[in-house]
């Protein structure tokens, strides 16, 4: 589905995708495969279903679905244990699985059994199967109010089903948008979880309550500190490719250059440019001290590979694009096997776009904005309405930029406690997260070398001292809560 500029950007994910033009792309949740110089480690879970209800606010829709969810029980111990509870994001449960290295490695700790609960509309939880999509009245429990309380109930049904679990304290933990609803989860839901670990969770990225340009501002930072002249060799390519695009010969020469798979024509001009920059925010999110395989196969630290072909920006406008086409291959060619770069996919199918599409539509509506001068963009302004006319015409529905931060308290959540917010410096949603302490219970952990929830990936030799200290820190702030609800069972008792 061709997507209007401005929503694009928007489907930027915290996961994974932004609204860039007033339009980029997503929240996803970034979280990562094993380094492809680790073999894999197997996972062992069981793939369970709770019938959900539809519409858990209205009292006449009977309809139900099933929501797919993963356990692992190996190291769980009744005496002094707990849940760690996944509160799943935007695409397939088993990717995130997958990629939450950080849950499998404290399990047996924490005493804990595993639950990754996949959110509604996203891999197999639809709630109206292969209907789910067809339109707004379909999309209309498309919330996050509604996977909350889903959530809620499967809680309730383990606590319920499996014996010994009644009296253990669950503590929800999710990344990016995940860790959005984690947070969200321990305000709304305090009876139903002792705390939560809200990772590159950016709960501030709504209306005004950070600038619109901080993202952006980010992943240039991000670019000029791993080689010299880097950001400004990109923020220079936008002119070149402008001047090329004025001509057909120059369309051609652009298409062959940087090996697209089809033909550029002047109406495809912005999508490209959008899908350049679209990359560059993607290589922020994953800008990982090893290799990896979240959004594509990359090398340790692919920024700083990006950076070898981006060191003179004072070339020929053909040059220029000839290295920039050098820098995109890292991104979508590492393994070698791509023929040609296809400028309408960046990232994993395992990450919902078209639920997250929806999504931004309506409640998560972050503003991203560029001046050009701060940052390496091209420069675009937020258009509110630009976007909500966009949203209309692909949906049939109209944003609500302010219903989050009504529903959710935007900064004022001081009267909350237990909620963790870590935060990588070169993650470019730590802009819209919480990246100071609030009160000894709403605690900001800073991670210098930290991209997109870092913490969260599993343990590996090359992560830096940053995260294993964040991560012991995590810990330990874990076990508190731990101890605090076993000791307070034991008084009552």
């Amino acid at each position: 589905m061709d997507r209007p500029p401005l929503l694009r950007l928007a489907l930027l994910l915290p996961g994974i995708a932004i609204a860039l033009r007033p339009s980029l792309r997503a929240l996803g949740s970034l979280h990562l495969n094993s380094p492809a110089s680790r073999p894999a480690v197997v996972l062992n879970y069981s793939v369970l279903y709770f019938q959900q209800k539809v519409d858990h606010f209205g009292f006449n829709n009977p309809k139900t679905f099933k929501q797919r969810y993963l356990i692992s029980d190996k190291h769980w111990q009744r005496d002094g244990g707990s849940i760690l509870f996944y509160t799943g994001n935007e695409g397939d449960i088993v990717w995130f699985c997958n990629n939450t290295g950080f849950m499998w490695d404290v399990a047996e700790e924490l005493k804990a059994m595993l639950v990754f609960a996949e959110h509604r509309y996203y891999g197999e939880s639809l709630p109206f199967g292969a209907d789910s999509f067809k339109d707004s009245r379909h999309l209309n429990f498309l919330t996050s109010e509604q996977a909350l309380a889903d959530f809620a109930e499967l809680i309730r049904h383990l606590k319920r089903t499996i014996p010994g679990a009644g009296d253990q304290p669950v503590i929800a933990i999710g990344g990016s948008y995940g860790g959005m609803l984690a947070a969200w989860f321990r305000m709304k839901y305090p009876h139903v979880v002792v705390g939560a670990l809200a990772a590159s969770a950016p709960i501030w990225q709504f209306e005004d309550l950070v600038p619109c340009n901080v993202f952006m501002k980010i992943v240039t930072a991000d670019f000029r500190k791993s080689g010299p002249n880097c950001s400004e060799s990109i923020r220079r390519s936008w002119d070149a490719i402008n001047r090329l695009s004025k001509t057909g010969s120059g369309l051609w020469w652009l298409a062959q250059a940087l090996h697209l798979c089809s033909p550029l024509t002047l109406d495809d001009v912005q999508h490209f440019k959008e899908w350049i920059s679209e990359t560059w925010v993607n290589l922020a999110m994953v800008d990982y001290p090893y290799e990896s395989n979240f959004l594509q196969p990359l090398p340790a630290w692919p920024i700083k590979v990006v950076c070898q072909y981006l060191k003179n920006p004072n070339v020929s406008d053909s040059l220029l694009l000839q290295n920039i086409f050098q820098a995109l291959n890292v991104y979508y060619n590492y393994s070698g096997q791509a023929k040609c770069l296809n400028i309408s996919e960046t990232a994993t199918s395992r990450l919902g776009i078209l639920g997250w599409s929806y999504q931004a539509c309506t409640e998560m509506v972050m503003p991203f904005c560029a001046n050009g001068v701060d940052d390496m963009f091209e420069p675009f302004l937020w258009n509110l309405k630009q976007f909500s006319d966009e949203c209309f015409n692909q949906w049939g529905v109209r944003p609500r930029p302010s219903w989050i931060t009504t529903l959710y308290g935007g900064r004022n959540i001081s009267s909350h406690s237990n909620i963790i917010f870590s935060n990588g410096d070169l993650d470019p949603w730590s802009g819209g997260g919480v990246t100071k302490d609030i009160s000894d219970t709403l605690v900001a952990i800073t991670i210098p070398e930290g991209a997109h929830h870092l913490d969260l990936r599993a343990n590996n030799a090359y992560d830096p001292a940053s995260v294993l200290s964040a991560r012991s820190l995590e810990v330990r702030h874990m076990k508190q809560w731990i101890r605090g609800f076993h000791d307070n069972a034991r008084r009552r008792h």
